[in-house]
């Protein structure tokens, strides 16, 4: 593709070099640069990509595009290094990146109908709902969010909950290649805030909780500006989907006013659909949640094969942007039915009736959210086998110390990711926590052997909770990374206890 055509509707400024000059693709990471690439340099919290421009020059880049509030890098410096290489000029190339990318890509966003989901927590689990639910019903759909992405039937690693526009608008194409036109993605507020979903209109665009995360001098300095930047998701939609009982849904729909029709899903109040009578229910191997749904599109019993009441707002998510896309009813109950998110509540299946949960939750609050969820549905005792990730704020050790110590019947102490610090220094904070209670404990640094030990020591109608690294097939350490698997260690332990390893 010629140069002036991947620059098409931009306002643009040509320092030096032919608008004809062939484009063979668009890169932002100095690293993928191939001869004809197109090298935008964004500049980043912590790396500016004009510092890259050389390097690209000497990978083959065809051309430049460099920002106009760039600090240093003068026309004179980039056309010294830049041979008959082409360079242009805009403001804002992080923001514009979108637009290359789609004009480079010819615009997939227009062929494929996006869901969006944003939200503080639920993300993940609502958008493996909703593939889910749209797979059932016979429309082959791509998943992008925070465990991996789903192209093409593909699983690709994600690295962002969000991905640069560059590589979501590459993934769009490949769907379109493929004959998937349906996508379903977590919209993080940073890709909100930093223009990583320029250019996209949500077929459905979903709101799902509120919660105080994400202030930081890198993400968010306040409030403010972090519910500021989720609202943007509406800014392109045909339907909203707002979860009622959220603490700034009355904002949320102040927002959507004369610009996009909202539908409602709830748990405790008035909405278009509301999840009445929820109830535990146990299924074979799955621990799950029976509610009354009550809307019109459907009146009647849902199972959600995970348990928890949060679960249940997810699952409500999902059914609305279902009912938006006139998905019959009897596949929603499929998907959900069965449904497994990896990392999130995730059952690991036994012949000797423990509940076996592999779970994200990687602070108090999450841990806190989820023991108590799991006092309803366990019968016996839970054993919550969880560590800490090393360079990370102490206090969070601390304080799942003392909610491990405080709802669970037995914890083992273990390590997570400690990164450059000594695992028995972090584990000797959270026992600091643990002391505050009357919680009873063991400690066993290898994270392999304390899955195993809590897994040998469960009775039927116990629950076990793997917590903290959920997804993540990794353990990072000082000297190394290895693969590390929760699920995988944890039915490596069932095959032991039950004698077939």
């Amino acid at each position: 593709m010629q140069l002036r055509k991947v620059l098409s509707g931009t306002d643009y400024k040509l320092i030096s070099g032919d608008l004809d000059t062939e484009i063979t693709s668009v890169e932002f990471d100095s690293r993928k640069v191939i001869p004809g690439s197109l090298f935008v340099c964004v500049c980043g919290f912590t790396v500016d990509g004009h510092a890259f421009a050389s390097k690209a020059f000497e990978q083959g880049a065809s051309a430049i595009v460099v920002d106009s509030r760039r600090e240093g890098f003068s026309e004179e410096e980039l056309k010294a290094v830049s041979g008959s290489a082409a360079i242009v000029e805009i403001e804002d190339t992080h923001k514009h990146l979108a637009d290359l990318s789609a004009n480079f890509y010819g615009h997939p966003e227009n062929e494929i109908s996006v869901f969006g989901i944003t939200g503080t927590k639920g993300k993940t689990t609502t958008a493996f709902m909703l593939r889910e639910i749209l797979e059932k019903s016979g429309k082959n759909a791509g998943l992008i969010g925070t465990v991996c992405n789903i192209i093409a039937g593909e699983k690709i690693h994600s690295s962002h909950t969000t991905p640069e526009s560059r590589e979501l608008y590459e993934m769009m194409d490949k769907l379109v290649k493929t004959g998937s036109n349906n996508l379903v993605m977590e919209v993080s507020s940073q890709a909100l805030k930093l223009d990583r979903v320029r250019g996209l209109k949500y077929r459905t665009a979903a709101f799902t909780n509120l919660y105080e995360d994400h202030i930081a001098p890198n993400e968010h300095p306040d409030m403010e500006d972090y519910i500021t930047c989720k609202l943007k998701i509406f800014d392109s939609c045909d339907k909203g989907i707002l979860n009622a009982d959220c603490e700034i849904a009355d904002r949320v729909t102040d927002y959507c006013k004369g610009k996009v029709d909202l539908l409602t899903y709830s748990v405790e109040g008035n909405a278009d659909f509301v999840a009445r009578n929820l109830r535990p229910e146990r299924r074979g191997h799955v621990t799950g949640t029976v509610f009354e749904l009550d809307s019109e599109y459907y009146k009647g019993d849902i199972f959600v094969a995970l348990p928890g009441k949060f679960n249940v707002y997810n699952a409500l998510c999902a059914i609305c942007s279902a009912y938006v896309e006139g998905i019959d009813i009897e596949a929603v109950k499929t998907a959900l039915e069965t449904i497994s998110v990896p990392g999130r509540m995730q059952p690991v299946e036994n012949d000797f009736g423990v509940n076996i949960l592999v779970d994200y939750a990687h602070n108090a609050a999450a841990l806190e959210s989820v023991l108590n969820t799991l006092k309803e549905y366990t019968e016996g005792r839970i054993i919550t086998v969880f560590g800490c990730g090393g360079n990370r704020a102490k206090t969070r050790r601390f304080e799942m110390g003392e909610v491990s110590g405080r709802l669970s019947d037995y914890t083992v102490i273990t390590s997570d990711n400690p990164r450059n610090e000594e695992p028995d220094a972090i584990i000797q904070d959270i026992v600091t926590g643990m002391s505050k209670t009357e919680g009873k404990y063991e400690i066993e640094p290898d994270r392999s052997k304390a899955i195993r030990l809590a897994v040998n020591m469960a009775s039927e109608g116990d629950t076990v909770l793997i917590a903290g690294k959920g997804h993540e097939d990794y353990q990072i350490f000082a000297d190394k990374t290895i693969h590390f698997d929760d699920c995988e260690q944890a039915r490596n332990a069932v095959l032991e206890r039950e004698g077939n390893k």
